[in-house]
């Protein structure tokens, strides 16, 4: 019996119960090394990405689920790792397309460029900053010279965190630049 290494193995698409991602990570990783499989599967990933929301005034950081629903398994595909993985309690199957030959479900393999594609995003230094602004939205500005002026959103620069308020000054609509921070939803 030949070993693999992880230069051998592919990246699979696992679908989940949406909500019992980090459960079923956990549970896989625990069955590869109770079952012995570490030479068959290598990693378990969660795709996640750093996230600036900005809630009643407040920057908070979260981590947001890329794939809500979606694990990603670096793996050497065979019937025994294909097993360990499928009967993992919250798996409810690999993404596949049907073979041909045996018209049953066979597990597709990620591209490698998709899977690059998708870690960068996950390691990215700049978070994405979570705009609750669209434009014609109302809103009140809270802080400033122009507190509790009320305006209309007219542009919304999520990569630089402020947004444009058109605010009335007798009977004159004037654009203001502000921050996030001294905005809030109507």
């Amino acid at each position: 019996m030949s070993t693999t290494s992880e230069q051998e193995a592919r990246w699979y698409i696992i679908h989940t119960y949406s909500g019992q991602e980090e459960r079923v990570k956990k549970n896989l990783e625990l069955r590869v090394t109770t079952m012995d499989v570490r030479d068959r599967i290598f990693q378990v990933v969660v795709p996640t990405e750093e996230e600036i929301e900005i809630r009643e005034g407040r920057r908070r950081s979260v981590r947001r689920k890329v794939f809500p629903g979606y694990i990603l398994v670096q793996m050497t595909m065979d019937d025994n790792s294909w097993h360990v993985v499928r009967n993992t309690p919250g798996v409810t199957g690999f993404v596949s397309a049907e073979d041909e030959q045996e018209r049953r479900p066979k597990p597709v393999p990620l591209e490698e460029n998709e899977v690059e594609k998708i870690l960068s995003q996950m390691e990215s230094e700049a978070p994405r900053v979570k705009v609750g602004f669209t434009l014609g939205q109302s809103a009140r500005i809270t802080d400033g010279p122009f507190t509790d002026f009320i305006g209309v959103v007219d542009q919304v620069m999520a990569d630089r965190g402020k947004v444009r308020i058109l605010v009335s000054f007798f009977g004159r609509e004037t654009p203001v630049e502000l921050d996030f921070l001294q905005v809030e939803k109507l």
